[in-house]
């Protein structure tokens, strides 16, 4: 057996197939997936240059992507397999017109999920109270930069005003802790990492790096232009004292508590921790717990995985809740032991991150 990788019709949603016994979705390596991502949608008001080009990508049709029905009908089959914790993805997901009702019918599955959002941030004050109202639970938000001209440099859009108001609304309606993501990208935003955690710091943000993945869409990505989660710490040990934080479990970032530094006066709390998500340098395969499900209904047991299970099919052919779950789990239990970047072997996934969901 191969090793794991070393690291730390509408639905009536509060109905269900027979009650599972927890655990259900394991894999071969004794691995329990409670993490369920789903993508509403692959369209994004973004053209982040790590991400796609910047004429877009060919979008999903209306045909091709689940319809609300049809995620709900999904979520619920995965919740009765176990899963406690549901992600809205996209693209952005703050384009999909019905998000606010989404997040209310998921909040209504029994037993109930834990409901989070990853997102740009950019429509987010619009929508930040009745998202909360509804009954979302977490918010992540990405800014990968404080300067107007580099976040037009970029994402080629002149919007970072709109994503700052999106993340003081978020946590003036009581999402905390409250989650910025921010890849660094070298040769633009690196050296702005400081500056980044001062502004969390001092907001009461928890400020998360992410190592630069490849799922570009242009394939040019290249281990050697990353910035490492090596690099990222030497950036932030210039200014900050850091002390590792023991207890991860299966979160994706490691994470440091920060017990001092410049400006410490004005922190809101008087230590706060920063993390980094090393996907790349650091996998945490062994301790994944996620799942992903696309914009167009299939499951993907890893961020990397070059398969897909169909589910958009057999849903829409009229299989039972039962045979659904019956791929799932079969699908699930023949989960990669781990995402193999860096071996000889690895081939970047065809799909990009915004037509995967983060």
């Amino acid at each position: 057996m191969t090793e794991l990788p070393a690291g730390p019709g509408r639905v009536t949603e509060t109905a269900g197939p027979a009650a599972r016994a927890p655990g259900v979705l394991r894999d071969v390596f004794g691995r329990t997936a409670t993490d369920l991502r789903i993508s509403l949608t692959d369209k994004c008001n973004l053209r982040c240059t790590y991400c796609m080009p910047a004429e877009g990508l060919a979008w999903l049709t209306r045909v091709e992507r689940l319809h609300d029905d049809e995620i709900l009908h999904l979520a619920r089959v995965f919740v009765d397999l176990g899963v406690t914790s549901v992600r809205l993805t996209g693209g952005e997901p703050l384009v999909h017109p019905t998000l606010v009702e989404v997040v209310g019918r998921l909040a209504a599955l029994r037993p109930r999920p834990e409901i989070s959002l990853t997102t740009n941030g950019i429509s987010l004050a619009e929508k930040a109270t009745d998202l909360v109202v509804a009954g979302l639970d977490r918010i992540n938000v990405s800014v990968d930069t404080l300067d107007r001209d580099r976040f037009i440099s970029l994402t080629r859009r002149d919007r970072l005003d709109d994503v700052l108001a999106g993340v003081a609304a978020a946590a003036a309606a009581g999402l905390q802790p409250l989650k910025i993501n921010a890849v660094l990208v070298r040769g633009s935003n690196m050296a702005e990492a400081p500056r980044l955690l001062d502004w969390a710091l001092r907001s009461g943000y928890r400020l998360r790096f992410i190592e630069h993945m490849p799922l570009d869409a242009d394939h040019t990505w290249s281990m050697d232009e990353m910035v490492t989660a090596g690099e990222m710490l030497e950036l932030l040990e210039r200014d900050y004292k850091l002390v590792a934080h023991e207890l991860r479990g299966h979160a994706p970032a490691e994470e440091f508590e920060v017990v001092d530094g410049p400006g410490r006066e004005s922190w809101v709390e008087p230590t706060s921790r920063v993390g980094i998500i090393a996907s790349v340098t650091r996998p945490f395969c062994r301790d994944c717990d996620r799942l992903r499900l696309t914009a167009d209904g299939q499951l993907r047991t890893c961020l990397f995985a070059r398969e897909e299970t169909d589910l958009r099919g057999p849903l829409r052919a009229g299989a039972s809740d039962a045979e659904l779950a019956e791929i799932i789990t079969t699908a699930v239990a023949g989960k990669q032991a781990g995402h193999g970047i860096g071996s000889a072997t690895f081939v970047q996934p065809e799909r990009t991150m915004s037509a995967i969901g983060g």
